[in-house]
């Protein structure tokens, strides 16, 4: 039987290609798009590859209820899943709060997929080879701890930086708890850094100083389809051969140690607790 592995964000850039990549090696394959539109333009593309997706869902990473909406619609739709990739993230240089009041980076970044995983568990746990796959960044290492009581910075200077690479440390932190957790019933997961990738994560909801940077940048970067390489090794990779690195993060698909503060299990469970009160009891 074909493995089901659910991307999010798979329309554009790193998603795209991870889920180009995983429909041609034969997965049956499915897509989160933050718009009809961008869902069914992703869905074409992908058709004239040769390889179609078994389909999409619309989701706004942010909005907690766009999520349950998302999580609902996709159980219902396909019923399996296999491999969960968290991939869809932002990056805001302006300080923004999504509808629950919170600091909309964590929020497209971290809550929403932890909320996302935690709805879509029960058909991962009934997966013998589960996995979930957080897409983080190197940026994570500015990153030494969570202020638990200045989410939304009220006490402390916000910068797009600094939210983004808290949000990151949050992957890391979220798959090695997972893994903790869920380990023992056979599900692994993992968190990584793509590289350097030439998208528009941050053109999109930039100041024109940071826009600009980028753009200038870009062309020194790797492409989304190298920069897909490492999600689309963690889903594929025999799982003898991961096992062993159950709740690691990865750089060109090899374990590599993300910075210290991120292997904290303590501020991983603390994280994971805080997490919950965020998103859970909202139903």
């Amino acid at each position: 039987m074909k493995r089901t592995v659910l991307i999010t964000g798979g329309n554009a850039g790193i998603g795209y290609e991870t889920a180009r990549m995983l429909a041609a090696t034969g997965y049956d394959v499915v897509i989160t798009a933050r718009s009809k539109a961008k869902a069914e333009q992703a869905l074409k593309a992908l058709a004239a590859t040769g390889h179609p997706v078994k389909g999409a869902v619309v989701m706004e990473l942010s909005d907690p209820a766009s999520v349950r909406e998302a999580a609902a619609e996709y159980s219902s739709r396909f019923g399996k899943l296999d491999v969960l990739i968290n991939n869809a993230g932002g990056y805001y240089s302006d300080l923004e709060l999504n509808s629950a009041g919170l600091e909309m980076v964590l929020a497209a970044n971290h809550l929403g997929p932890f909320l996302f995983t935690q709805l879509l568990m029960p058909l991962l746990q009934k997966s013998a080879d589960a996995r979930v796959i957080n897409v983080a960044s190197i940026a994570h290492k500015d990153t030494r701890t969570i202020d638990f009581d200045d989410i939304n910075y009220q006490r402390s200077r916000y910068t797009g930086w600094g939210s983004y690479s808290r949000s990151k440390f949050c992957n890391i932190l979220m798959a090695r708890e997972l893994a903790a957790r869920f380990g023992p019933q056979g599900m692994m997961a993992f968190s990584l850094h793509p590289g350097g990738v030439r998208t528009q994560i941050a053109e999109k909801n930039s100041n024109w100083f940071t826009a600009l940077g980028w753009r200038l940048a870009k062309p020194f970067f790797i492409t989304a389809e190298q920069g897909a390489l490492t999600s689309v090794h963690l889903a594929i990779a025999p799982k003898d051969e991961l096992l062993p690195h159950n709740g690691q993060y990865f750089y060109r698909s090899r374990k590599v140690n993300s910075n210290r503060p991120s292997q904290d299990m303590t501020l991983a469970a603390r994280l994971w607790d805080w997490s919950e009160k965020m998103c859970i009891p909202t139903q």
